[in-house]
């Protein structure tokens, strides 16, 4: 996407851009870590530097940030708030100004992030192993064993290669003496990552040359890092052939969709839901329009309890039934293992720095807030008194008491007194964690710079060796007011996070850089049967939407033309915008009303949930951007944008202001008030060059295997489907020897310029 900014200020009046921007900051609030400004109120390094590439003021950053919010509405960057009517999607918030992150303070996360994933991944294995932690009491059993994220159905099962965990995700806020805290751990299927890329491509390409000259360290080495150990690790089931990974998604509904979606086009894995796979023999496999594909390595973004109905939730219609067993067999990688969640409750913390002592022989470098169990009765009598300056959380996310965190600092004493008293009646399924006032960011809004209270998620990612590799970034997301609870579900927003680095910047591209022998063979991208659905679908929308706009701009001209009309022509149009669903059953013909005819037509243009709903030319924009949904991770940007546009512009350009009460059909004095199909000829015209940019997209710029073959079909199909349709009405009513008849004809057939060129001189 091409950003044409002014960066720099050519009026030697205004003050520096670094001026500006200490200027137009609020203060922070007393007790909290400023991380724009120095203990003397000057900007800390980073932002000094980053103010210098801004030239002189900051005028244009309300320019760049409304840049930002087309930049997402156009790429359908999305995240689902589930809420009382499910789950409604919503734009993905991401602020204009991004996280800065000095090289030493990096130092620090990068090697502490690194020392608690491996520790957590030896914690597993002894829980699934020996349980020496559990015996000799460095791990409660009670907490352990209680927690619904165990699983005792993998008891004694390891993982191949030994890897518990692939991708560790830790939630970091910095103290207000500067001092980092891990607040909570991600190990059962972390999300972020996909935003995380989304978000350094749209803001990196806001400021470039700040981007450039700051040495901010690149991500893609860190997923090339995740593909390459799943490979290795799955090579083993893989019975000598090259391994086939794949990305699992509960589907479209999930409030992370979008970057399962993006995740798999940049990592190149099919994107697959549990319908989609199969177990055979104790083995994985995708069920593809071709038969069945072996699947040695799955990387999650399914919860453990949905991911096999046989052997966890039995309601469970998001999982494979079958795939404990293939797991317990070593047949398939899990990236992470199955049965790592009861790592995420909180009161784990509590235990991690005795853990690392016996476990790594040193002392965790990125400590946990001091954290107490409650289901330990020493702990909860000393802690119980300090009720108010604690945090209180669930052990058990999804155990018999839910409920959202509660900040203590936020209570009064009958609260105080009210969660106390339901402490004490179940303590096991209480924590309590030290309070810390989040650090504040700055957050560009309204032409001045408001400080939000801000939270960092970093990812770890396995070698397959033992090392870890920690991602140079991660997902920054803030408050949505100067002090409050950091969640998007809540509508927070997120913040780029730009690692500054004092040495060179790896630039390293997912694109291959040798091309060895079997990257040359020919291998047939498997195509899963439920997308290979979606394929043929889309091309019939596809080809049903451009015939049913002909028809309407066939239907225009002929209102249009002052010449008279044959009645066999008008009589053979009404026949096919009813069958086509243009105009409603009994709506009176083009010979007897066509005015009435004509307000019907229009009228049902941009509505998408009139009676004819399953036939209308919206409803037909909407089912082809819905079928398409389904494939993101095979359509190009340019052509999900096309496809995302369609039915909004067209409604648009065709409606206009919304109107007021719906006119009487039957009233010609009512109809006189509508707009007429010459009025709208103009949104017909730009949804043909829409539909027609959608048709080259699906012709050259899709890769052509059995998938585009299914979406070729389906136009076809299509295409034979309405010409049939029109030569029987046609035929029917005897229009078809009539001049007009017949260049009507030609223009749906959208053959009129090929019959000119071949039979216009005979």
């Amino acid at each position: 996407m091409p950003f044409s900014l002014p960066l720099f200020d050519d009026d030697p009046d205004q003050s520096t851009a670094a001026e500006a921007l200490l200027r137009r900051a609020r203060p922070v609030e007393a007790g909290h870590y400023d991380d724009l400004r120095d203990a003397e109120g000057q900007l800390r390094p980073g932002w000094e530097a980053f103010a210098g590439h801004l030239g002189g003021s900051l005028d244009d950053l309300g320019q760049r940030q409304a840049l930002l919010a087309k930049q997402i509405q156009e790429d359908g960057v999305t995240y689902n708030i589930y809420g009382a009517q499910g789950a409604a999607s919503r734009p993905w918030s991401l602020e204009v100004l991004p996280r800065l992150i000095e090289p030493q303070d990096w130092r620090l996360i990068e090697q502490g992030a690194a020392q608690r994933a491996s520790l957590l991944n030896q914690i597993a294995a002894d829980v699934y192993g020996e349980q020496k932690l559990l015996k000799d009491a460095y791990l409660p059993a009670a907490l352990v064993l209680g927690h619904p994220g165990y699983l005792r159905g993998l008891h004694g099962v390891k993982p191949l290669g030994g890897v518990y965990l692939h991708v560790v995700a830790f939630d970091m806020v910095r103290a207000p003496d500067g001092a980092w805290w891990v607040v909570s751990q991600r190990t059962e299927a972390p999300s972020g990552l996909g935003y995380v890329m989304q978000n350094r491509l749209i803001v990196s390409r806001l400021f470039p040359e700040a981007f450039r000259a700051m040495s901010v360290q690149h991500l893609a080495s860190g997923f090339r890092r995740l593909l390459e150990t799943l490979q290795t690790l799955a090579e083993p089931c893989a019975n000598g052939q090259s391994p086939r990974l794949a990305l699992l998604t509960p589907g479209p509904y999930n409030e992370t969709y979008f970057e399962h979606a993006y995740l798999a086009r940049y990592l190149g894995l099919p994107l697959v839901e549990g319908g989609d796979l199969t177990v055979r023999d104790e083995r994985l496999y995708l069920k593809t329009v071709q038969g069945l594909e072996p699947i040695h390595g799955l990387l999650r973004r399914l919860d453990d309890d949905y991911c096999d109905p046989l052997e966890l939730r039995s309601d469970s219609t998001l999982g494979v039934p079958g795939l404990m067993q293939a797991v317990r067999a070593g047949n398939v990688v899990m990236a992470n293992a199955l049965g790592t969640g009861f790592l995420e409750s909180p009161a784990v913390h509590g235990f991690l720095p005795a853990l690392s002592r016996h476990l790594l022989g040193k002392a965790l470098m990125l400590p946990s807030l001091p954290t107490w169990w409650c289901g330990e009765n020493a702990a909860w009598q000393d802690v119980k008194s300090d009720l108010g300056e604690q945090v209180i959380r669930p052990t058990y996310p999804f155990g018999s008491v839910p409920f959202e965190a509660v900040v203590g600092p936020s209570l009064n004493a009958p609260a105080l007194k009210a969660w106390s008293a339901r402490i004490e009646r179940d303590r096991a399924a209480y924590t309590l964690q030290n309070f810390v006032p989040y650090a504040q960011l700055p957050v560009w809004s309204a032409g001045q710079c408001s400080m939000r209270g801000a939270s960092l998620r970093v990812y770890a990612l396995a070698d397959g060796k033992g090392g870890w590799q920690v991602l140079p970034g991660g997902m920054t997301r803030i408050a949505t007011r100067d002090s409050g609870p950091v969640s998007m579900q809540l509508g927070g927003s997120s913040l780029d996070t730009w690692v500054i680095t004092d040495g060179p910047v790896d630039t390293f591209s997912m694109l291959h850089q040798t091309l060895h022998v079997e990257d040359l063979v020919q291998r047939q991208r498997p195509v899963a049967s439920r997308m290979g659905e979606s394929m043929f679908w889309m091309g019939r929308y596809t080809e049903r939407a451009e015939f049913q706009l002909r028809l309407v701009q066939g239907l225009s001209s002929v209102l249009a033309d002052d010449d008279e009309t044959d009645p066999a022509v008008l009589e053979a149009l009404s026949d096919l915008a009813r069958i086509n669903g243009l105009v409603p059953e009994g709506t009176p013909s083009l010979t007897k009303s066509p005015r009435v005819f004509e307000r019907a037509t229009v009228e049902s243009l941009g509505d998408a949930h009139a009676e004819q709903g399953s036939h209308s030319l919206a409803y037909n924009l909407g089912a082809l951007e819905r079928s398409a949904q389904a494939l993101r991770e095979r359509l190009s940007p340019e052509h999900w944008r096309l496809l995302r546009a369609l039915g909004d512009n067209f409604r648009q350009r065709l409606l206009g202001p919304e109107s007021g009460d719906q006119p009487d059909l039957e009233d010609e004095d009512d109809a006189d008030n509508l707009p007429d199909l010459v009025n709208v000829r103009e949104a017909l015209d730009h949804l043909a060059m829409q539909l027609a940019a959608v048709t080259g997209s699906q012709t050259d710029r899709m890769t052509r295997d059995a998938g585009w073959r299914l979406l070729t079909v389906g136009r076809l199909l299509e295409r034979l489907v309405s010409y049939a349709g029109i030569l029987q009405a046609f035929w029917q009513r005897e229009a078809m020897h009539t001049p007009q008849g017949f260049d009507l004809l030609l223009m749906l057939f959208d053959s009129a310029i090929t019959f000119r060129a071949r039979f216009q001189r005979r």
